[in-house]
């Protein structure tokens, strides 16, 4: 049985509170890590070259150090209003 099919009853008791969106299995675009990954590598792996996995890590965490902090662009990429 699949999981839609033993939704169903609570889907109907609750039908005017509740809707069920099924997303596909594997669906990036709709995964905020995913933009996040994105921009990240963009803004610090793209066009570099990296003698060690060590100066590939700390150019990773220098961005996300950057973005510790609520700001816009972290806003943007996970949609947060």
């Amino acid at each position: 049985m699949s999981p839609c099919h033993l939704l169903k009853p609570l889907l109907q008791k609750y039908r005017r509170h509740l809707t069920l969106l099924f997303l596909p299995p594997y669906s990036p675009q709709l995964t905020p890590i995913e933009r996040v990954w994105k921009l990240t590598r963009r803004l610090t792996l793209n066009d570099c070259y990296f003698a060690t996995l060590a100066e590939v890590l700390e150019a990773v965490h220098a961005c996300f150090r950057h973005w510790i902090r609520p700001n816009a662009v972290r806003r943007r990429l996970c949609c947060i209003i």
